[in-house]
C-alpha cells in the first residue's frame, strides 16, 4: 500500500504551508482533499486561500472541496464533515494540521490569545477528531485503512520546553495528548492515530511573521519534508502503525531516504532545530 489514490483526506489549515504541502502530495496520487481552513479572501501578509489551494490541488491531479471552517466552532466542523461525506462518500484520513502559535511568556500572553491557541490547537483537534470518527470507523469496516495524523510534538516534560512559552507548550502538548489517548481508544476500531513533528524549523509564511525568525529562514527546511513523511505514514497499515510520535527525518530514513538536502532552503546552511526536539 503506497498510494492514496481515491482516498478522502480532511485537512485542517490546508490553504497554505504544511497543510497545503500534505494536500498536494496526496493530490498527486489522485486523492480527494477537503480544505478546511478560514482564509477565503487574500491576506495582506499570508499567501493563499482555500480557493487557490483548491486550484493547486486540482492541477496536481486531485479533487478538491474548499470549505470555510473555523475549527473552534464544533457546529461548523460537523457541517463541514457532512459536506465532505456528501461530496466524496466518506472520510478516510483526518490531518489535524491547523494550529495557532504564540511564543510569549506568561505576563505577555493576553487571555484572548490564550483562548485562541487553546481553541484552535486543543479544542479544534478534538472537535475534528470527534466529528470525523464515525466516518473513520466506517472506513475501517470497509478496509480503507483510516488514519488520524496530528502535527504535534513528542510529549517531552522537560521544563526547558515550557519556561519561555507556557501557554503555547501546553496547547501543543494538548494536541499530542489527544494522539496518545485516541490511539489507544480507537486501536480496536482499526483507526491509526499518530503525531508528526519536524526535526528542524519549517519555512512557512506564518513562521516568517514571528519576530526574530524572518531573517533565519536559511536554516529551515521546506514543508515538503513533512508532506513526504506524512505520505509514508498515511500509507502504512493502520492496524499496525498507531500511537507513534514520529519525527520527519526518522520517517524518511526508515523508508530509505537519507539525503535530505533537497528539503533545505539553503543547502549547506546550519539547520535550526524545532521546538520540543532534544
Amino acid at each position: 500500500m503506497n498510494s492514496l489514490q481515491g482516498k478522502t483526506l480532511f485537512i485542517t489549515g490546508a490553504s497554505r504551508g504544511i497543510g497545503l504541502a500534505i494536500a498536494l502530495r496526496a493530490a498527486r496520487d489522485g486523492a480527494n482533499i477537503v480544505i478546511a481552513a478560514k482564509t477565503t479572501e487574500p491576506h495582506p501578509k499570508l499567501p493563499g486561500t482555500i480557493h487557490t489551494a483548491a486550484a493547486a490541488i486540482e492541477q496536481a491531479g486531485g479533487k478538491a472541496l474548499a470549505l470555510a471552517v473555523d475549527i473552534r466552532d464544533d457546529t461548523t466542523v460537523r457541517d463541514a464533515v457532512a459536506q465532505s461525506v456528501a461530496a466524496f462518500g466518506g472520510i478516510d484520513i483526518l490531518v489535524n494540521n491547523a494550529s495557532a502559535i504564540s511564543l510569549t511568556r506568561t505576563p505577555d500572553t493576553p487571555m484572548k490569545r490564550f483562548d485562541l491557541i487553546f481553541g484552535v490547537n486543543v479544542r479544534g483537534t478534538f472537535a475534528c477528531s470527534q466529528a470525523c470518527l464515525p466516518h473513520l470507523q466506517a472506513a475501517a469496516r470497509a478496509g480503507r485503512n483510516p488514519h488520524i495524523l496530528t502535527l504535534s510534538p513528542p510529549l517531552n516534560m522537560r521544563p526547558h520546553w515550557f519556561k519561555d512559552h507556557v501557554a503555547y507548550s501546553i496547547a501543543k502538548y494538548g494536541m499530542s495528548m489527544c494522539v496518545l489517548g485516541m490511539a489507544e481508544e480507537f486501536r480496536s476500531d482499526g483507526i491509526a492515530v499518530n503525531a508528526l513533528w519536524p526535526r528542524t524549523l519549517i519555512a512557512t509564511a506564518a513562521l516568517a511573521m514571528i519576530p526574530g525568525l524572518s531573517d533565519r529562514l536559511d536554516g529551515c527546511r521546506s514543508p515538503e519534508i513533512l508532506a513526504d513523511a506524512a505520505h509514508i505514514i498515511l500509507t502504512r497499515n493502520a492496524r499496525e502503525a498507531t500511537g507513534n510520535f514520529y519525527i520527519d527525518d526518522e520517517v524518511l530514513a526508515n523508508a530509505g531516504v537519507t539525503d535530505l538536502s533537497r528539503y533545505a532552503l539553503k543547502p549547506g546552511a546550519p539547520l535550526i532545530p524545532d521546538l520540543f526536539v532534544d
